[in-house]
């Protein structure tokens, strides 16, 4: 009776959980804005990744990043320096950024500025390898970071977040050559999860393997924004 409880409690809170989703989604539709859902365990580098993303996108398009973290806001502040608005959540003790959470950071963001006169949403979300991949927060793509430090066997002990994928980044390929780790063998774990997903080996530090994700990125873009942000 316990566990049927505690199922039924889950599925309520999902069910909850995605009809916010949807609301989400709808007011950015309405404003014509492409969000991704940015989503690793603690210290695969999200942040790095968007540093160097924000600074190849701008001025050419307009992003803003909501920025998801449990305690402070240092992430934030590092984001602040690319010149977008960063609206910061702390979550307390929460593992992951949910719907109603990115309502209210869609709601500051509305106040502060014209969504409609943007381009591109960033959520940034809580390290965390488990619980991001089950709150949709009005995502148009999950974007899943691993980091090759993290070892080869991350996609198969933590399946969830690598089903969810529509897109994997592999950073920190910089520190490739001081470890023992087969890139070729993370790719071929993932393809057992999930075998149809883009995957974009990189370095933020570097810039090596950069524009391939930057192409992808484009390509979830509507033609017309694709179209300025290559040429502007």
């Amino acid at each position: 009776m316990h566990q049927t409880f505690d199922h039924a409690l889950e599925v309520n809170l999902l069910h909850a959980n995605q009809a916010g989703a949807d609301h989400n989604r709808a007011h950015l539709d309405a404003w014509g804005v492409t969000c991704l859902n940015f989503m690793s365990g603690p210290g695969a580098g999200k942040t790095s990744l968007l540093e160097r993303t924000l600074h190849s996108l701008t001025p050419a398009l307009k992003v803003a990043v909501i920025e998801g973290d449990m305690t402070t806001d240092l992430d934030a502040q590092r984001l602040r320096q690319c010149r977008v608005p960063v609206i910061a959540i702390n979550t307390g003790r929460c593992c992951h950024l949910d719907a109603k959470m990115v309502a209210g950071g869609l709601r500051q963001w509305a106040r502060e500025h014209n969504p409609a006169e943007f381009d591109l949403l960033f959520v940034e979300n809580v390290g965390n390898l488990v619980c991001p991949a089950e709150f949709a927060v009005g995502e148009h793509a999950k974007v899943a970071l691993l980091s090759i430090t993290e070892g080869e066997d991350k996609p198969l002990k933590y399946p969830l977040m690598f089903q969810q994928a529509d897109c994997l980044v592999v950073t920190k390929l910089d520190l490739a050559p001081y470890l023992q780790v087969d890139l070729d063998r993370i790719i071929a774990h993932v393809r057992q999860i999930n075998p149809q997903v883009p995957i974009f080996p990189l370095s933020a530090q570097t810039g090596v393997g950069f524009s391939p994700w930057l192409a992808w990125l484009h390509a979830q873009l509507s033609p017309q924004i694709h179209e300025k942000a290559l040429f502007a």
